[in-house]
């Protein structure tokens, strides 16, 4: 029977409710086949080339590899057209994408191929090995594949993804949703038939949901190799993108490059800049605020699991600084005590939220405990709310410290010490010591230009004037290398980890 793809696809762009989300690609390549799709290293593929090379790839992975509807298959790679066409190409056969980081230690990445248990690797030739057969993407496609579109076909979860946590261990994160369009696929702001720009790694959640769901919307998906924040200018300058992504640490560093080359950049096409996914330093938001408008800068509180959500656009930030905005439709947020008691407005405890579809409804977890207590959920993070119900974030449970017997949270410290000058980031850790039970120690991350201070605790001293003596960090020290990862996320428990005295060997 011959299908029509055309008809999956609305008036607007966006596929109409229920749709493979791999037929949507076909859909589009059959209604605008020359409209640009994807975007990457300067070159551009439309929606027609996009799904011959995703339709190519699809028969691969099924006559090679043995993929079939129901199947699991892993995607290992850096950014790249072949990771967006073999993600498509997964769906097309009613199998479930779970992307990977390709950087990850051979350990973790043997580990979460173990949980997965995909049918194939989709990556590189330099992944680590492990006993699961690898469909190399560098590797040109061969000549005799048909890039007829396939039937379409759907597959429930939709996608796994993974997260090591505050811990360091392996989790997958079940997506229950289907591998079709429906509302969940969607992105607060991002209209179909637009152009959405993500400097991201695709192998994190939101980068992934973000500029596959754009692909299904019709738009064009422009995605860097990898974040560098003059490069960042130069893509909004040639690409003149409507909705952009982007975590704190990426906005950090570019409102920290010369101001004759920010001021110079052209930003005005960008309606939505979207950031989420770690805590933004109070002056780099105010820097975005007054470059593209308060009403531009919309910030995103929420997770992988789709627990909870608020939302906040830089108006109502600048009324309430350091808020992450109120809870999003569907969702109530409670702050409990130790005790699973609710607090009132104004003190820190452990946020939940309660669902309207129920808790644990939008996911399920292979490798770690839900935190679910009757019918409210958590990520794990500390806050309180004001009395208009604004929440405000403290910090993650596991990362507090616990010092003299009063709960410090490091994000207010790294934030304080973010803005002096020539620091790019900056993590706070505790260090086990008898007096206090721990003691803080900084490291600080210095831009290239930065020279070292002699002194380290007097250079941190003017941005922690604010901040209680107990606060204040007791040794610091400074590096060249990245501390957080390109969504802004540190894994505090590592650094911790590496700083500890290492047990004498026998």
């Amino acid at each position: 029977m011959q299908i029509d793809f055309a008809e999956l696809i609305g008036p607007d762009g966006e596929p109409y409710k229920g749709a493979a989300l791999g037929a949507v690609l076909s859909g589009h390549a059959q209604v605008t086949p020359d409209a640009p799709a994807f975007s990457i290293g300067g070159r551009t593929w439309s929606f027609a080339q996009l799904d011959s090379q995703a339709n190519r790839r699809a028969r691969l992975l099924a006559r090679d590899f043995g993929v079939v509807q129901g199947d699991r298959v892993v995607i290992a790679a850096p950014n790249c057209v072949e990771y967006i066409e073999v993600a498509f190409a997964i769906w097309k056969l009613g199998a479930t994408p779970c992307p990977v980081s390709w950087r990850i230690a051979e350990k973790e990445f043997v580990d979460l191929v173990a949980l997965m248990g995909p049918r194939c690797i989709a990556g590189t030739a330099s992944l680590p090995h492990c006993d699961c057969p690898t469909h190399d993407l560098q590797q040109p496609l061969p000549e005799d594949l048909s890039d007829d579109p396939l039937p379409p076909a759907v597959t429930a979860p939709g996608k796994i993804m993974n997260s090591g946590g505050s811990t360091g261990r392996p989790k997958l994160i079940i997506d229950p949703e289907p591998s079709s369009w429906g509302p969940d696929k969607k992105g607060r702001r991002r209209l179909p038939r637009t152009t959405f720009l993500n400097p991201a790694p695709l192998h994190h959640s939101a980068p992934f949901a973000y500029t596959t769901g754009a692909i299904g919307e019709g738009s064009h998906a422009v995605c860097m190799e990898r974040f560098d924040p003059e490069e960042w200018l130069r893509r909004v300058e040639q690409y003149r993108p409507d909705i952009a992504y982007v975590v704190p640490t990426m906005m950090s560093r570019i409102s920290k490059l010369p101001e004759e080359v920010t001021t110079a950049a052209d930003l005005r096409s960008i309606h939505t800049l979207t950031h989420m996914a770690a805590p933004c330093p109070p002056d780099v938001k105010r820097w975005w605020i007054n470059r593209v408008g308060p009403e531009t800068v919309l910030e995103i509180y929420g997770g992988t699991e789709r627990i909870g959500a608020t939302v906040i656009d830089g108006a109502e930030w600048l009324a309430r600084p350091g808020s992450v905005g109120r809870a999003a439709a569907g969702y109530e947020i409670v702050v409990m005590d130790e005790d699973g008691h609710p607090l009132p407005p104004g003190e820190v405890g452990e946020i939940f939220f309660r669902n309207a579809q129920g808790a644990g409804a939008a996911y399920d977890y292979i490798g770690a405990d839900t935190r679910i207590r009757d019918d409210l959920d958590s990520f794990g993070d500390m806050g309180w709310v004001d009395a208009d119900g604004y929440l405000y974030i403290a910090d993650r449970r596991t990362d507090m410290v616990l010092l003299g017997g009063a709960n410090i949270f490091p994000a207010e410290i790294e934030a304080a010490i973010e803005t002096l000058p020539g620091v790019l980031c900056a993590a706070v850790i505790g260090i086990p010591e008898a007096d206090m039970g721990n003691r803080l120690h900084a490291i600080v991350e210095l831009a290239d230009n930065a020279q070292e201070p002699s002194d380290g605790l007097a250079f941190l001293a003017p941005a922690l004037q604010h901040l209680a003596k107990l606060k204040h960090p007791r040794s610091v020290e400074f590096t060249r290398e990245r501390i957080r990862d390109d969504t802004g996320k540190v894994r505090r428990s590592a650094l911790r980890t590496a700083r500890l005295p290492q047990p004498e060997s026998n």
